[in-house]
């Protein structure tokens, strides 16, 4: 189990006043060994079947919560929102994703393309980015 992933991500929830509990803990540790973007149901399918009567709501709600704070990035793919556990938590970090289509799995990219559109953007603030590539990845190609 990554002890210490998951350690940095309960004291990011204390430090942001959420309290601890087995099934954050539990989520959150279905999304670091997943390490690629996952739907909101995958993650509810798993969650019930530890915690019967879990609702959707409730691993939405989370998943939310979870973003808001850092813990989480989302991403759409194919219409529908997926997560994956924040890489700036595993001290990758600034960097971007190639992320398959298929089956979700995600590559970092360890270049910022953002110097280019910042010599493009004079006299603008740039509050953010984000950069993404899609496809298959080598074994959803095959």
């Amino acid at each position: 189990m990554p002890t210490i992933q998951i350690d940095e991500a309960l004291d990011k929830l204390k430090a942001n006043g959420y309290k601890y509990t087995k099934k954050r803990e539990e989520l959150l540790n279905f999304m670091i060994k997943g390490d690629r973007y996952i739907s909101a149901k995958d993650i509810y399918n798993f969650m019930s079947q530890k915690y019967s009567g879990i609702s959707y709501d409730t691993i939405y709600r989370n998943l939310h919560d979870f973003v808001e704070i850092d813990l989480v990035e989302e991403t759409e793919l194919n219409g529908e929102k997926k997560f994956r556990f924040h890489c700036s938590i595993e001290g990758l970090g600034h960097h971007h994703h190639f992320i398959c289509t298929v089956c979700g799995a995600t590559r970092e990219i360890h270049m910022c393309p953002m110097n280019f559109f910042e010599d493009q953007l004079t006299g603008c603030e740039i509050e953010g980015h984000r950069f993404e590539i899609y496809g298959k990845c080598e074994n959803c190609a095959k």
